[in-house]
């Protein structure tokens, strides 16, 4: 709403400041006025505003000098130049230094009205920031987990409670977590994880990545060389413990990182997931379909 604009006239002419500032409260803005850039500025350190209409040539600093600075300290304000010397060289100067836009002097007001108010939005707009990680990751303690001298038939147990227990309206989970936490005996510090993927490696016999002689290779690919040792397998890892097949090395992103830095460390460090801290502290777990969500909700 235009009520809810706060609005900064600069201008060293008394008459078109005071003028034009009680027009503009007529019409539902909260103005405030200042008589030259060094006011401005004084102003904007106490109280920022959203929109700021300054003018261009001033005694002192001029309305260029004022820009710059209030790029600096008030970033997320809007400026509207007001020019009547230097004409289109001078606007474009303005707009290089990150003006919003401008207008010429005299100018009329219904049109700075107008300006005001595109400013504002435009402004609004960009404070609608992008998520952070902290915005999309599971939480601690909504993320499986179990301490490190459980067996891995218990900890498939947990793994499939994840699938069993999801939630249909929640994009989170619909996929089940697909890896689980370890921590040590006390449950206090994190030791690893295991994904399904450190479960199908686990299945693999040590001897299939033993080299072997070239004549074994067709031996190993016959059906007969694979037949029942899945199965074999999987029962003989049910009781070994997690700690035996966890990764160790897990990457860690802060809380508060931004989801495009996120996106680069997965693909750099090729991660799956990654442990969420604030600070030293375990707050979640984000991983890849929590990205890909995002990718989607913005396309789609």
């Amino acid at each position: 709403m235009l009520s809810k604009i706060k609005v900064l006239m600069v201008d060293d002419e008394v008459q078109f400041r005071e003028t034009s500032s009680k027009i503009l409260e007529r019409k539902g803005f909260q103005t405030t006025i200042a008589a030259s850039g060094e006011d401005a500025i004084e102003i904007i350190k106490k109280d920022p505003h959203d929109v700021i209409v300054l003018d261009i040539r001033m005694p002192g600093m001029d309305g260029h000098e004022v820009l710059s600075e209030i790029s600096e300290i008030a970033p997320e304000s809007r400026v509207i130049m007001l020019t009547g010397h230097g004409g289109k060289v001078s606007a474009q100067i303005s707009l290089e230094l990150g003006a919003f836009d401008y207008l010429n002097k005299p100018c009329d007001i219904d049109i700075l009205a107008t300006k005001i108010k595109s400013a504002y939005e435009s402004s609004k707009s960009s404070r609608k920031t992008e998520k952070q990680v902290r915005d999309i990751m599971i939480h601690i303690s909504d993320y499986t987990k179990i301490t490190e001298d459980k067996t891995i038939k218990e900890a498939i147990e947990h793994l499939m409670k994840s699938f069993e227990n999801i939630v249909s309206s929640s994009k989170l989970l619909k996929t089940g977590h697909r890896s689980i936490l370890i921590f040590d005996q006390k449950n206090k510090t994190l030791k690893g994880i295991l994904s399904i993927l450190d479960l199908i490696g686990a299945l693999r016999p040590a001897y299939l990545s033993m080299p072997k002689p070239s004549m074994a290779e067709s031996i190993q690919y016959s059906p007969m060389f694979w037949s029942g040792l899945f199965t074999s397998q999987a029962q003989a890892m049910a009781t070994m413990r997690v700690s035996e097949i966890m990764s160790e090395e897990i990457p860690f992103v802060q809380e508060n990182t931004n989801l495009m830095e996120l996106a680069d460390l997965m693909f750099r460090k090729q991660a799956r997931r990654m442990i969420v801290l604030k600070d030293q502290e375990i707050v979640g777990v984000v991983r890849e379909q929590e990205l890909f969500f995002e990718i989607a909700n913005t396309i789609i």
